[in-house]
């Protein structure tokens, strides 16, 4: 059997350097407009969600529970790395950053969706905490692969350079 097959023909350097900025891009904006979810539901957060999920309870104590569920979505991140990295590494790295937007924009619409307490009672907090679970679980998942994989392909570029500080290095070019 010949291993000719399975090497890939050398890129030229602007070739790789176009792929290596493409990549870091598209996983800036990714990581972007999921971070901007993120600061948009502790916004609501603050101002809402307190009154809309958790009416029954001192003011205060409301805005904490509405600030407790925010907190679900970062407790969630290491989870959702563990997870992701893992069928990432058997089923497709690809497939699962697809799966992590989709769970993140599917949770997004859902708590945009949701009925309050004055509607469902209970539940309504319950089905918030568990969306914002499902966030928590994409975000960790998404993050983890822009930095992996952007590492990665900045690494194979520039030996020794891995992460984030790949992606500063290409302006240096």
């Amino acid at each position: 059997m010949s291993i000719v097959g399975r090497v890939p023909l050398a890129e030229s350097p602007d070739e790789q350097t176009r792929e290596i900025k493409r990549i870091v891009v598209s996983s800036i904006l990714g990581t972007a407009v999921e971070w901007y979810d993120f600061l948009i539901y502790g916004t609501a957060s603050a101002l809402v969600f307190n009154k809309l999920f958790f009416p029954l309870s001192n003011p205060t104590l409301g805005t904490i529970a509405a600030f407790g569920t925010y907190g679900v979505g970062f407790l969630a991140r290491p989870l959702g790395a563990a997870i992701f990295g893992h069928f990432g590494d058997r089923v497709g790295r690809k497939a699962m950053l697809a799966m992590t937007i989709v769970i993140m924009g599917l949770g997004t619409f859902l708590v945009g969706l949701l009925p309050t307490y004055g509607q469902i009672g209970i539940l309504a907090p319950v089905l918030l905490v568990f969306l914002r679970l499902l966030q928590g679980i994409g975000l960790g998942g998404e993050w983890g692969w822009c930095r992996a994989h952007g590492g990665r392909e900045c690494a194979r570029q520039e030996p020794g350079v891995s992460g984030l500080d790949g992606t500063a290095r290409l302006s240096d070019r």
